[in-house]
């Protein structure tokens, strides 16, 4: 690696599994501090010996619900006491949900997706705001899906949540366009995940892309060079 992201701290939700798994190991080779922040402390521990085998270093583990939206403010006060800044913040925590008519959703399943999809990356935005305000170029990148603009039979909450968040991070990304902070969205399209093979059962894996052959976009949307903000990537 190139080591394109030396020295910066990068905070990933989602980092157990996945997409969140993927690109918080490509940060770690491109020189990065991991700040790992998911539920589950096993998988969490896995990630930390891998990040140390390609690094050298170990991450910063934060086993915690993402929906517990206090200890989110209390990692932002604990990154400030520490750091002082936030250099890279990537959203890649989601909940798929089931796939059923609206009507037919139980108000509880509605809104845990909500609570995960939009409403923990509006807290994380409202916490850290201040520590990638305090970096020379904080960069906040969140993960959609094409159905946030494509209303498909079935997909309610999470397409609908999806779209509040792309919605959310372009307003971010207006309001912060006068400082050194840029924020973006990457859609992974098909990717070799739990949650796309819970949506598609039938859908043969070894036809899509691995999480680890998409992270290059994740690189480069992370760079203190990278100036584009308020924009749609996809992931290629």
């Amino acid at each position: 690696m190139n080591q394109r992201l030396a020295g910066r701290i990068a905070l990933v939700t989602g980092a157990s599994r996945g997409i969140g798994r993927a690109v918080a190991l490509r940060y770690a080779q491109e020189g990065a501090h991991i700040i790992a922040y998911a539920r589950t402390q096993g998988g969490l521990e896995e990630l930390d010996d891998q990040i140390k085998k390609v690094s050298g270093q170990n991450a910063t583990l934060v086993a915690e619900n993402l929906t517990d939206f206090d200890k989110i403010d209390q990692v932002g006060a604990a990154l400030y006491q520490r750091y002082g800044k936030l250099d890279i913040l990537v959203g890649a925590a989601a909940m798929l949900g089931q796939l059923s008519p609206v009507g037919h959703y139980k108000p509880k399943m509605w809104t845990d997706i909500f609570d995960l999809n939009v409403h923990a990356n509006w807290r994380l935005l409202r916490s850290f705001d201040a520590l990638l305000r305090q970096s020379d170029a904080g960069r906040a990148i969140f993960l959609t899906s094409s159905v946030a603009q494509d209303p498909r039979m079935y997909w309610g909450p999470y397409a609908a949540s999806k779209a509040a968040l792309e919605q959310m991070v372009k307003i971010y990304a207006n309001e912060v366009a006068h400082t050194n902070v840029r924020a973006n969205l990457v859609n992974p399209g098909g990717v070799r995940t739990k949650m796309r093979a819970a949506a598609f059962p039938g859908e043969d894996p070894l036809t899509l892309k691995t999480p680890e052959e998409i992270t290059d976009i994740f690189v480069d949307l992370a760079e203190a060079s990278f100036q584009k903000n308020g924009e749609l990537f996809k992931a290629q």
